[in-house]
Formats: C-alpha cells, sequence, structure tokens
C-alpha cells in the first residue's frame, strides 16, 4: 500500500473546534468487523456493545500545559517555547521559534522572570535542549504559566475550559503534549456504570508526543519513521488484562496509544508483563493484533499514522467508507471531535 491510499476528502467545517456540550453527548459511530451495517449512536451507548468480563485500557497521560509564551532577556524579543520530552528534573526537549535567532546560552523568562528557560544545546530536527528553573516550584509554575497545547487544526487560542476539557477524566501521569483523545469521551459516572456490570478497567500510559500529528510524507509508509514515546503497564494493569484473556473476555483499547501500548508489550499469546520503556512501533497493513480485541477510536487525519493503525485493525476499505459515511452525516472529526467503536 502506497500512503496515498489513506487519503479522503474531508470539508473544512467538520473540523471540530470545541468539544461536545457534554463528553458523553459526543456522536459514536460503530464499525462491526463482521460485515454488519454501522450503526450511528450516541457515545454513551457505548456499554450496550460491551459484556461482564471484558476489559477497558485507559491511557492515563496527562498533558502538560507545554507552550510557553515569553521574550528573551537579552534583548525582549517574543519566543515561544514548546516542550516537547521530559528528560530529567528541569530539562526538556523542546521546540523553540523563532528559532534562528535563539542560540545555546540565551535565557527566556516568562511571566515577569517567574519561569526561565536556558537553551543548553541544539538538537537535530531544529529541537533544543531547554533547562527549565522557577523562584518556587517548578511544576507549580509551568501550571500557571503554561498554556494548553491545542493541535494546529483547532485555529483558535487555547480557553480556560480546554485545562478541563482536552484531558480525559482520569488523567493522572503528567508527560503528554496531546490528549489521547478517545477517552475524552468517557464521564466518571459512565466508567461507573461499565464496572457496575462487570467490566474491568486496566490503566497503562503513552504519552503522546507532537509526532503524533506528522503526516507521512514518503510515499512508501515503511520509509516513515516515528517519533520514541514513553509507555508504562503497572503491575494491576497487566494482571487485570491477563485475567480478562484467560477468562474469555474481551480486551477494549480505549484509542490508539492503548493499542501501541498493548502490541508493544504483548507476546505472541497476546499476554502482558508489567513494564515500561519506549515504543516507536507504528502499526500498518498489513499486521496482526496480538492483545487487542476492540477499539475506541476518533476520527484521524488523512495521510496520518493514526488512520493506518485503524486501517490495519479494521481493514482500509472498510474504514475509508466508515469516515465517507461520517463526512454524509455530518460527523465531527479529530481531537474535539465525535468517536467510532470497532467491534
Amino acid at each position: 500500500m502506497k500512503t496515498s491510499d489513506f487519503e479522503y476528502e474531508l470539508p473544512r467545517e467538520l473540523i471540530a473546534q470545541y468539544p461536545a456540550e457534554r463528553r458523553d453527548e459526543s456522536r459514536l459511530l460503530v464499525l462491526s468487523r463482521g460485515g454488519a451495517p454501522l450503526e450511528h449512536r450516541t457515545f454513551r451507548d457505548v456499554l450496550e456493545y460491551l459484556r461482564p468480563g471484558d476489559v477497558l485500557v485507559l491511557n492515563e497521560s496527562r498533558v502538560i500545559p507545554a507552550r510557553l509564551l515569553g521574550a528573551k532577556r537579552e534583548t525582549g524579543g517574543r519566543v515561544e517555547v514548546f516542550l516537547l520530552r521530559k528528560i530529567a528534573h528541569g530539562r526538556w526537549e523542546a521546540l523553540v521559534r523563532p528559532g534562528a535567532r535563539v542560540h545555546e546560552g540565551a535565557v527566556i523568562e516568562f511571566g515577569g522572570g517567574e519561569l526561565s528557560a536556558r537553551i543548553l544545546r541544539e538538537l537535530p530536527e531544529g529541537k533544543r535542549e531547554v533547562g527549565l528553573s522557577a523562584a518556587g516550584d517548578l511544576d507549580a509554575a509551568l501550571e500557571r504559566l503554561g498554556r494548553v497545547p491545542l493541535p494546529p487544526y483547532i485555529e483558535r487560542e487555547p480557553e480556560d475550559s480546554d485545562r478541563e476539557r482536552y484531558q480525559t477524566v482520569y488523567a493522572s501521569v503528567r508527560g503528554a503534549v496531546a490528549a489521547p483523545t478517545a477517552g475524552l469521551h468517557f464521564t466518571r459516572p459512565l466508567l461507573e456504570r461499565a464496572e457496575a456490570m462487570g467490566v474491568g478497567i486496566a490503566r497503562v500510559v503513552l504519552h503522546v508526543g507532537l509526532g503524533t500529528f506528522r503526516p507521512v510524507t514518503a510515499e512508501e509508509p515503511c520509509e516513515h519513521e516515528m517519533e520514541e514515546e514513553r509507555y508504562d503497564v503497572p503491575e494491576e494493569a497487566a494482571g487485570a488484562i491477563n485475567r480478562a484473556r484467560d477468562a474469555g473476555g474481551r480486551i477494549v483499547a480505549v484509542g490508539t496509544t492503548a493499542v501501541r501500548v498493548l502490541e508493544t508489550v504483548a507476546d505472541e499469546a497476546g499476554r502482558m508483563r508489567a513494564t515500561s520503556g519506549t515504543t516507536r512501533l507504528f502499526l500498518r497493513p498489513p499486521c496482526r493484533f496480538r492483545a487487542t480485541d476492540a477499539l475506541i477510536t476518533n476520527f484521524h487525519l488523512p495521510r496520518s499514522t493514526l488512520l493506518m493503525l485503524v486501517s490495519a485493525f479494521a481493514g482500509r476499505e472498510a474504514v475509508l467508507d466508515a469516515y465517507r459515511a461520517a463526512v454524509r452525516e455530518r460527523y465531527r472529526f479529530y481531537s474535539y471531535g465525535d468517536a467510532m467503536l470497532i467491534i
């Protein structure tokens, strides 16, 4: 397959600029891998497709306010520092704009000097290693002064409401620069109802990087290089998944990030172990899924690694047919848009 095989037409007005008024009021398109007709539902109906003994795999990654707007100490020129990946306490890999005027040793101040970033060294691909320091608690200063890193197709500045709505209700482990957006549709009562009906919950972490929005520009997908992302599978999560598989339950991944964790860690029999590390796993047709039985996901960009992952799971033609149906039915697309359930 070529990268161009993952194109589709999307009217610009269907790119969601704001979330639904209530998380679980998003629409839900249900795609059966068995060939049943598409169903058009509301997200809260997702529980009707789950069974006692199934396990929902949630990504607990929490988005940091990664965009910092400040000025160079020496000149007062405006500079943006976009934090990408934590290297150690106070040290980050970052994008700096305008990068051509900000070199090693430069200091950028934020909030009148409450927080500062020193350029420690220049990295490949225009990135920088920066050292952050604050007058008081560094994480608290970052939370106050940083801005929500909304994706580029949301063509507005972040608002106060985005600090809550661009997080899942179960986000707890700081480190992502983009939300695991399939989980944005869940409310706490919906998760409680799932557990009450006998559905298990397994909590893992994968910190989404900026590369998740990078389109595949190579015509051969195999030539695309994934950016490294850090994951963690606790003992409790691995045990819950393995017990469900042993008992015949289904493993339902909430988002492509959860899929990448599952398929990175699972052995040939689909069994998990408690571990942590980094992954560059690129799931695309044709590939075999060892640990994922069903998938809750959003609608993804053309030519993206995420669309290729979903196509590998459900079949490219079936997925693109579903996307065309979603366009006809005026579903809302991308991070703040509607959802799909693939069973």
